[in-house]
């Protein structure tokens, strides 16, 4: 790495997080003894840290037994703090190792973190090893953690025991849709096309919900050929000409074309392989992308918001040369001629005349491409770290992180992702005022709706369809009426991966066992699960409580021996049951999985689970009808 220690420094600590994932509790460095650690400090807007994903499950992969990887979660943006937030980002991109919420950047800054991803290396005796920044480093981390594992194993000093793991993938129930990243409406044939992006797949309906289509088969992949055996990966913007239909398919760093006709995905452009920094381009599938991540068509030409790239770029259709159209590659925001001027992350893309518009993330701005000219230039927003919520005009609006753009009536409708809106910008005076939302996180509809960070607009018959993205959903805004809808997609398979056929409920759910309870026969049961939470705590609303029921014979549940998912958990949880026949004895298994906080929200978060078993007896002559099951929690 290129900042390897020469001398052993003894790692810091991982204290100061307010709030650890994918674990059952906070992890220490003892904890940790025997293990070679690798820590990467993140933040799940950045796409160099998103770049490192795949990396980092190839090393998790091939070190299984040897290697933990910790995710240090040092936000950019403000909506990036909160732990509910970065656990939809864990779920987006398929995180498995612990991650802790640096909220505070406690310890970024006790290891010197600069710049993100920041990655450091720990060996098994608890010392850094050491440090280094950015993507790319697949290879130099593969020789060093074998050396690692090989001299700690010559010594005996290696601990092949599992870390356990409380996977917040298990905790999230299936969905119709899943974290769908952009939309694209087309009036004329009366079609919506949906990025169902963590299906790897786009949905295809008429502008009702009916579904017509789906191309892809749900698996990570990139292979063509027909719509039922194609695949993608995580796919994001479309545009459509005549009957093709062109998708950024952005991890898998190409452009697939779909036949809507023949029913038909074929790939148009890039290897499969993500393109090296400052890279220029090439011709059709011969050459690599970077992490393209929305589409407009105009007069022949693809216009390819190359998000990884920091960079506007152009594809002739017809030759199928693709090459770099705006934006040095710098990272920046910086106004001036295609050739000088710096982007930042560019996401979400629309054509509209001579211009393009596009939503520059990193820079939380709305930025313009005139065609004639040849000329970038900034509508509204300012600079990298300058971001909020604040309409007005120019420089003076915030915006914060904003993935989408769509035109309509020459007006360019934005969506403030990390703002939770849809804001509206007009391009002649430069100003920006709000159209939807109120800046909370939520799924309500009417005319005070709330949205969780929308990804993706687009309109049709004087309607705003929106890829709702943390909300798993396509939301409808009537131009005319103002009142929002969601989308009901009718035909479509609920996606249930093997994942979910687990339980939720984690193996370190403490066990209770209780005395032997009579019911009486053929009666509804009332059914009190009594959390008792320390003092100054309360149960996580903006997290899911499960639990489930497992019942013996005579014990009749509505739910049977499955997970139930609860939102906006309130405590004590009441259910019922019923009882059949007499029996001398059978057995009815509660089990609870729940997050619990700080009534100031502003210390760290834990995740606790119970599993009381509650041996029953029921008669027809006398028994209780209520069963009243109580657990105190205890801090970690």
């Amino acid at each position: 790495m290129a900042s390897a220690q020469k001398k052993s420094i003894p790692a810091p600590e991982l204290t100061g997080g307010t709030a650890w994932l994918n674990v059952s509790r906070p992890l220490t460095l003892a904890d940790l003894k025997g293990k070679v650690v690798l820590l990467d400090f993140w933040t799940y807007c950045c796409i160099n840290c998103m770049h490192i994903i795949p990396d980092l499950k190839k090393l998790e992969t091939k070190y299984s037994k040897e290697l933990v990887v910790i995710g240090v979660h040092s936000a950019k943006f403000q909506n990036e703090r909160e732990a509910e937030n970065i656990r939809q980002a864990i779920l987006r991109y398929g995180i498995e190792h612990p991650v802790i919420n640096d909220s505070n950047f406690a310890i970024w800054q006790a290891y010197g973190a600069r710049a993100w991803p920041t990655l450091v290396l720990i060996d098994p005796e608890g010392n850094i090893v050491g440090s280094d920044t950015g993507e790319g480093h697949y290879e130099i981390l593969d020789k060093l953690i074998g050396k690692l594992v090989s001299d700690f194993r010559s010594k005996n000093l290696i601990n092949e025991k599992p870390i356990p793991l409380s996977l917040e993938k298990y905790k999230q129930g299936p969905t119709y849709l899943s974290f769908p990243g952009k939309i694209l409406a087309d009036e004329t044939s009366k079609r919506l096309f949906i990025a169902d992006s963590n299906h790897n797949r786009i949905v295809i309906t008429n502008l009702e919900g009916e579904v017509l289509d789906v191309a892809g088969n749900g698996e990570i992949g990139r292979n063509d050929g027909a719509f039922k055996d194609a695949s993608f990966h995580h796919p994001q913007g479309m545009t459509l000409h005549g009957e093709f239909l062109y998708i950024a398919d952005t991890e898998n760093h190409l452009i697939r074309k779909l036949d809507l006709k023949a029913k038909i995905v074929t790939t148009i452009a890039g290897t499969g392989k993500q393109a090296e920094f400052m890279a220029s381009g090439g011709m059709g599938i011969s050459s690599p992308l970077n992490s393209p991540w929305d589409l407009a068509y105009l007069d022949g030409q693809l216009y390819i918001a190359m998000a990884g790239a920091h960079q506007i770029w152009v594809m002739d259709l017809e030759t199928t040369v693709f090459q770099p159209f705006a934006g040095s590659g710098k990272e920046g925001r910086i106004d001036g001629h295609l050739d000088s001027c710096a982007l930042a992350q560019p996401s979400g893309i629309t054509a509209s005349g001579s211009r393009l518009y596009f939503a520059d993330s990193e820079v939380s701005a709305i930025r313009s491409v005139d065609m004639k000219e040849n000329r970038v230039k900034t509508i509204v927003g300012q600079d990298l770290f300058v971001f909020g919520d604040v309409d007005g005009k120019g420089e003076k609006v915030r915006l914060q992180h904003p993935l989408g753009v769509a035109n309509y009536n020459n007006l360019i409708y934005v969506a403030d992702t990390y703002n939770h809106k849809i804001k509206v910008v007009n391009p002649v005076d430069n100003t920006c005022i709000i159209f939807a939302g109120d800046g909370q996180p939520g799924f309500t509809d009417g005319k005070e709706p709330r949205f969780y960070e929308p990804g993706g607009l687009s309109f049709a018959k004087n309607k705003l369809y929106i890829a709702d993205t943390n909300n798993h959903a396509i939301r409808l805004v009537d131009m005319k009426t103002k009142e929002v809808s969601t989308l009901q997609i009718k035909g479509l398979k609920t996606e249930v991966s093997k994942d979910m056929l687990q339980s939720a409920i984690p193996s370190f759910a403490r066990s209770v066992e209780l005395p032997l309870k009579t019911l009486k026969m053929g009666s509804d049961i009332q059914l009190t699960l009594n959390i008792n939470l320390p003092k100054g705590y309360h149960v996580n609303p903006n997290a899911l409580l499960i639990y489930r029921i497992d019942a013996g014979s005579g014990i009749q549940v509505e739910q049977p021996n499955q997970d139930v998912r609860l939102k906006n958990p309130v405590l004590p949880i009441k259910v019922s049951f019923k009882t059949g026949s007499e029996i001398e004895r059978t057995e009815v298994k509660v089990s609870v999985n729940f997050y619990f906080c700080r009534e100031d929200n502003q210390g760290a978060c834990f995740i606790d689970a119970v599993v009381w078993n509650q041996p029953v007896k029921i008669d027809k002559d006398s028994g209780d009808t209520a069963v009243t099951l109580d657990y105190g929690v205890k801090l970690p």
